[in-house]
């Protein structure tokens, strides 16, 4: 297939707490792939991600799911599960999930693995009786996340700077 060997040579499982360190790390390598990491402290976001991923692993709410070769975390992808409102579609509320941390090391890249995850992400979502799924998507990731079924929304955004605040 590659010269990192074949597809059954990744595997794919479910992230941990012990992983908090790699999916920080690749959520700090997404951001600066994206070219979104100017000006910004990459060690602080770092930081502040094994926090909060820390807490979220251990409370539930954050599920995830990595790829490994060799014994080694090369891709991952992840939800971060929210409570919904009642809402025409879902009178009794229940929860949905943002997407996020789809992630691959740059040596993986072109193998299926981003594929293979958030097909992987979608199949539990649907498992587990989430009506919505919802991501923000990177130019680079939009073509696949439109093949497997994503829609723009009519969500918006105001965002302060720290001098508004």
């Amino acid at each position: 297939m590659n010269a990192h060997g074949t597809s059954k040579d990744y595997v794919l499982r479910v992230a941990t707490p012990a992983d908090v360190t790699a999916i920080a790390q690749h959520r700090v390598g997404m951001f600066r792939d994206m070219g979104m990491l100017d000006g910004y402290d990459a060690a602080a976001l770092e930081a502040g991600s094994h926090a909060h991923l820390t807490r979220a692993l251990a409370e539930g709410t954050y599920r995830g799911w990595l790829i490994e070769y060799d014994n080694v975390v090369v891709a991952g992808a992840g939800v971060i599960l929210r409570p919904l409102l009642p809402r025409p579609e879902s009178p009794d509320g229940g929860e949905d999930a943002e997407v996020l941390n789809v992630y691959t090391a740059p040596a993986h890249r072109r193998r299926g693995l981003a594929r293979r995850l958030v097909e992987h992400v979608l199949s539990w979502s649907r498992a587990h009786g989430l009506r919505r799924i919802s991501l923000h998507a990177s130019e680079e990731g939009r073509p696949l996340y439109e093949k497997l079924g994503f829609v723009p929304t009519n969500e918006m955004r105001r965002e302060w700077n720290t001098e508004d605040a």
